[in-house]
């Protein structure tokens, strides 16, 4: 049920869930309260006065009798249960005018939800890879002694099913299943393995079946997908129950290339080429895969031998190390990988833990730079069936990007690092429990309000949170445009360390890892050089086809951190392009969600070779205009300030308003 929180002063009206915290509620509405802790009830900080309405709060040694009588409360263990009236102090109090520029960039946070559950229209045809048929097979005698094969094949005619080979394994122990089950078996159907085998053609053909595994009794209701993102620095995972249709689990953890291999593409391919190297690389992320697998199955109370199949989608570097290829060509010009139609594997022969008649199927790719993760994130997008152009960009290590609609598709890659992942920050880490996900500053006192994911003490700062804080600095006047700290700004946050400036954002007695997090001018240099690197290519890859940001009819955000990104707070930074928010869309991980559809049905797959064969890429490494882009991105938002005249404004207005209210005026 909604209920409304009315903010005094300011009279700023915040719809919130019954239930939520008053920290909550501020956060959704841009409305600053001092916080250190993440909302965890542990600083003290969050201090209200509530007024009207039904407010039940946890205890708290924070807070005196005098002032619990005099309804102060903590925000963030404070939840609301009706509409009610909440009174922000005066130490924590922005002016007016301050306030609601900050409230207008904090509307730009969208969510969408969690994992979503996939039923069949969802994917128009559910039509999986692969399928379990219970049959109970008539014994042989006397009169009526043909083959056991024969006798599944006849019984497998009757269903209409046709065109039908066995593996060899499962011929071997045929015979002693069906006699030790009373002739009640479950057969494991692989579709299409010749097509697919050949790895030659993602056209419909006549549906061709094999045998891959033959079990005792009825198993029908055990039949599972493993759909894996295999990513530069994340390797995510879904399980998706085809019984039904529905996700059954979902995993994410590092690639373990990180620990050895280095942190962007171009390193691992170095690593790789090193003697042993390749293995290694290859041991590495299949280790990655395993630890998901087994997670996965926990999570879903399944078993290993339920796992019917697996469908993969990664950047071009991640399939080929996957698989074991040669990816030295891949950055040697003219930038050739080995394949980009791969055949299907038995997952085990690389390495997977899973039977050995498991078959691991990856996305087709595109180029070099563009694989099978963004022909994925295209089918979960649907920019192919558009009829305005769209912008398709996969915020991570890579920055990918897909422009086009229904008749064309164009597409580039930049190196963005790892630093929106936490790569390459003194106090970066992914998206876990203890991470800083939101940030707002007081621009008067820079006392912070911090939030962290599972309200729990900080433990470091993940990409959405990095965005908000590089943002924040910036409105407030904190950090300059050029990326430095301003010199003119006195504040017990900001200090000089041996190499350059930094802003505490949580103090050490405040944290999970006992020390200060701190931002410094070389994390802020690393995130300029990221956002530059993806606004560059999006703006390269419109010049290349003769269009402007005022062509995009639709901005679709993907990438590890995409559904929880603050876009006004990434358009102030200059990641995102300044169009209207109602032009972006968010799809999360686009990459898992193609997978995940595409494991629920062979068209959709082979929607995806579609989108591969339609895409054309332009090569940036090879374009003068990306690098001068790129150098002209290296200012916060950008040094042609035409491309961002809203941004630009508002920040002007922020700047202005800020001076006044610190001398006083």
């Amino acid at each position: 049920m909604k209920r409304e929180v009315l903010f005094k002063p300011g009279s700023i009206r915040v719809s919130v869930e019954e239930g939520d915290t008053i920290f909550d509620a501020a956060l959704d509405g841009g409305i600053h309260i001092n916080s250190s802790c993440g909302g965890q009830g542990i600083c003290g900080k969050c201090k209200v006065i509530v007024g009207k309405g039904k407010i039940v709060s946890d205890p708290s040694d924070k807070l005196t009798e005098k002032e619990y009588q005099e309804g102060i409360r903590l925000a963030c263990n404070s939840r609301i249960f009706s509409d009610c009236i909440v009174q922000i102090p005066v130490e924590s109090r922005m002016s007016d005018k301050i306030l609601m520029e900050k409230q207008t960039f904090a509307k730009g946070e969208r969510k969408i939800s969690d994992v979503e559950e996939v039923s069949f229209l969802d994917v128009l045809c559910f039509s999986p890879p692969v399928v379990k048929v219970f049959l109970k097979v008539n014994p042989p005698t006397i009169i009526d002694n043909v083959s056991d094969l024969s006798r599944l094949l006849k019984e497998l005619n009757e269903l209409e099913i046709r065109n039908v080979s066995i593996d060899i394994s499962c011929l071997r122990k045929l015979p002693t299943v069906l006699r030790a089950s009373d002739w009640n078996v479950t057969l494991t159907l692989e579709k299409n393995y010749i097509d697919y085998d050949l790895g030659i053609s993602t056209e419909k053909s006549e549906e061709i079946y094999k045998i891959i595994e033959v079990e005792s009794g009825n198993t029908f209701t055990k039949q599972y997908i493993v759909a894996l993102d295999i990513g530069t620095t994340t390797v995510c995972g879904q399980l998706l129950d085809m019984h039904t249709g529905k996700v059954a689990a979902e995993e994410a953890t590092y690639n373990k290339q990180i620990e050895y291999c280095g942190d962007d593409v171009i390193s691992r391919i170095v690593f790789s080429n090193k003697p042993g190297g390749r293995k290694k690389a290859q041991e590495a992320v299949v280790s990655s895969v395993n630890e998901i697998i087994d997670e996965l199955l926990k999570k879903a109370g399944a078993k290993t031998e339920d796992i019917v199949h697996i469908t993969f989608a990664g950047n071009t570097t991640m399939t080929h190390l996957l698989l074991g290829l040669e990816c030295r060509y891949i950055r040697e010009a003219p930038y050739v990988p080995a394949a980009s139609l791969i055949p299907p594997v038995k997952a085990s022969s690389v390495g997977i833990q899973v039977k050995e008649s498991i078959t691991a199927r990856s996305f087709p790719l595109v180029s070099s730079y563009i694989g099978g993760d963004i022909s994925a994130g295209i089918l979960g997008s649907g920019i192919q069936k558009r009829e305005k152009p769209a912008l398709f960009i996969d915020i991570g290590t890579n920055g990918e990007i897909v422009l086009g609609n229904r008749e064309w598709l164009a597409c580039a890659a930049c190196s963005m690092g790892p630093a929106f992942e936490g790569g390459g920050i003194l106090h970066g880490m992914r998206a876990d429990v203890g991470a800083i996900e939101g940030f707002s500053i007081n621009p008067i006192t820079m006392e912070p309000m911090v939030i962290t994911i599972g309200k729990r003490r900080p433990r470091g700062i993940c990409g959405s949170g990095l965005i908000s804080i590089l943002a924040e600095l910036i409105l407030c006047s904190i950090v300059n445009r050029n990326g430095k700290f301003a010199k003119d700004v006195d504040n017990r946050r900001i200090r000089k360390t041996d190499t350059d400036y930094e802003y505490v954002i949580v103090e050490a007695d405040h944290t999970a890892i006992g020390k200060d997090i701190v931002i410094s001018e070389g994390d802020i240099d690393n995130l300029v050089r990221a956002k530059g690197a993806l606004f560059s290519g999006c703006l390269t890859l419109l010049e290349s086809v003769g269009f402007s940001l005022d062509d995009v009819d639709r901005v679709f955000i993907a990438g590890a951190f995409g559904r929880y990104i603050n876009v006004e707070k990434a358009k102030i930074i200059g990641l995102l392009p300044d169009l209207p928010i109602e032009k972006f869309s968010f799809i999360g991980n686009g990459s898992l969600t193609g997978v995940r559809l595409a494991s629920f049905s062979q068209n959709l797959f082979r929607e995806g070779g579609r989108i591969a064969k339609m895409m054309t890429n332009i090569e940036l490494s090879e374009s003068p205009a990306f690098m001068n882009n790129y150098i002209a991105s290296l200012f916060i938002p950008h040094t042609n300030e035409l491309l961002f005249p809203e941004v630009n404004r508002r920040l002007s207005e922020a700047e202005k308003n800020i001076k006044k209210e610190r001398n006083g005026n």
